[in-house]
């Protein structure tokens, strides 16, 4: 294991870490007040939680190190099938959370399939994609996209449009990063996809009465404080509010006023208002700073990638996090519709964290075969 630690990328190693102890931090500072009065339990409720989900992810991580990228081939089919029929089954036992049958309840835990569902799509489509040396006909790049079509619908219809969104969104820059060869047939078909994306989105927006009164109203998401008494007037000029207590220097850690059961989701989808109140724009930046780091050096990982699989693996990785971030910031911000994204590393969430993690560890897995790769042919 430790020959293998060494063959990471340690830039990402650090990274990751620092971002992981800072959203521990944060967890605990934007939640200790709602955990005692909202949820009756004591102020390390989700800290405690969130630290046994980092746990868990780490332990999946070190395994994960273990195992060579080839042989998630079957293993990847499998778990695309299985996603497929857990989220079906949701239908009949899922648990009602914020009116989206999403969840299952073990335990005392919630479990997200559709969280899960992310990473099954990036292993699949690395695994499928990556065994093609060429793309040549229809078959080879879109037939493996029909059980990510699936997924996308199923999770529309839990509702939950913004994870469906998501999704969407993963498959499209999967897509778009692959080695197609250069003709008129498959340009076209790029140009198609981003005008069906495009005429999408135009579409859901221009008739609201096919989406449930809640997805309707997150579309209307301009000047949220001249509709505070909407929920996601409320929400998002809350945010605000606690953007601008923080000003450049930020009121100081655990200082929030806003975290008072005025700004709901304070731990989760809009922990990072809490982040500039308490830290400042200063703290922002350093938070986009470590984003923009773990996004380049997982870049550079897909560019070095010996195998087409592994390059999706670490590209994947990429879509899933720049995603999340662009998401949770605009729709924060009231640049786009609300839809409750939870931002990497520093959100509350047990599924999102496990499967970050589990995301980083597969890229890292690429970068420990791109090393070995590399030393065997300086061997050669």
């Amino acid at each position: 294991m430790k020959e293998l630690l060494k063959k990471t990328d340690k830039t990402l190693l650090i990274a990751t870490i620092v971002l992981s102890i800072f959203g521990l931090v944060m967890i605990f500072s934007s939640s200790s007040i709602a955990a005692v009065l909202q949820y009756k339990q004591t102020e390390y409720y989700f800290f405690n939680k969130q630290a046994l989900f980092i746990a868990v992810g780490l332990v999946a991580s070190l395994i994960i190190y273990l195992i060579p990228t080839e042989w998630y081939s079957k293993l990847s089919i499998l778990g695309i099938v299985g996603i497929i029929v857990v989220l079906i089954s949701l239908k009949t036992y899922g648990t009602v959370t914020n009116s989206a049958r999403s969840w299952f309840k073990i335990m005392g835990f919630s479990f997200q399939p559709s969280e899960f569902a992310k990473t099954a799509i990036i292993l699949y489509l690395a695994c499928w994609y990556g065994a093609k040396k060429k793309f040549k006909s229809i078959y080879d790049v879109f037939i493996p996209l029909i059980p990510c079509i699936i997924i996308f619908f199923l999770v529309a219809s839990e509702p939950d449009l913004g994870t469906a969104v998501i999704i969407a969104l993963i498959c499209m820059f999967i897509f778009f990063s692959l080695p197609f060869s250069k003709n008129y047939i498959i340009t076209a078909l790029k140009v198609i996809t981003i005008i069906t994306c495009i005429g999408g989105l135009v579409f859901l927006n221009g008739n609201s009465e096919l989406l449930t009164s809640s997805q309707a109203s997150r579309f209307n998401f301009k000047k949220p404080c001249e509709r505070y008494l909407e929920e996601t007037g409320y929400q998002v000029c809350n945010g605000y509010i606690a953007i601008n207590n923080g000003g450049v220097f930020g009121v100081g850690l655990s200082r929030s006023s806003q975290k008072n059961l005025y700004l709901p989701e304070s731990h989760t989808d809009f922990i990072f208002p809490i982040i500039i109140e308490e830290l400042g724009l200063i703290g922002g930046f350093g938070v986009f700073i470590f984003y923009i780091i773990v996004l380049y050096r997982i870049l550079v990982i897909a560019r070095n990638a010996k195998s087409l699989r592994g390059s999706i693996i670490a590209f994947g990785t990429f879509s899933f996090i720049l995603v999340h971030i662009i998401v949770n910031i605009g729709g924060l911000l009231a640049l786009i519709p609300l839809t409750g994204v939870p931002l990497p590393f520093l959100s509350y969430g047990g599924s999102f964290m496990i499967n970050l993690l589990v995301l980083l560890a597969l890229t890292q897995r690429v970068a420990i075969e791109n090393h070995i790769k590399k030393a065997g042919n300086k061997d050669a």
